[in-house]
């Protein structure tokens, strides 16, 4: 994919729609137990940091699940839109939203000690135990 390309898409029912520049074809996976009871298995998506636009806007509901974090779906249809770390307008977009997507690539696992043992994905990635996510925000409020 061209990282300079923009996607756009929509939830469900069509009330929220996305634009985004994701800058990769990268997808992580994160095995987390919010995430996997949030959407019922792991959380398939793409960094977007605040390159992302929603029409609709007044159709999305956030929900604060963290101290440092928050997860928007659409209110009408309850499509999972994103999850955002509060502090820094970063985005994680799903990939399942956007309109095209045969060019990802899997690339990432995090929380991979929070994964349960009944799947697994067969693609060599980047792996992070949850203490070794938390280490690498720790070192990005360092600088």
């Amino acid at each position: 994919m061209d990282s300079n390309i923009v996607l756009t898409g929509s939830c469900l029912c069509g009330s929220v729609r996305v634009t985004a520049h994701p800058g990769n074809n990268h997808v992580d996976a994160c095995h987390c137990v919010m995430c996997r009871k949030w959407g019922g298995g792991p959380f398939f998506s793409t960094g977007c940091g605040d390159a992302v636009n929603f029409e609709g806007a007044d159709n999305i509901t956030t929900f604060s699940s963290s101290e440092w974090a928050e997860r928007g779906f659409c209110q009408q249809c309850g499509t999972h839109l994103f999850y955002r770390l509060k502090r820094e307008n970063h985005y994680a977009i799903p990939v399942g939203l956007f309109d095209r997507g045969t060019e990802w690539k899997l690339t990432d696992q995090i929380f991979i000690d929070q994964k349960p043992s009944f799947y697994s994905l067969a693609e060599k990635t980047s792996n992070l135990t949850g203490e070794e996510v938390f280490a690498q925000y720790s070192k990005n409020d360092e600088r």
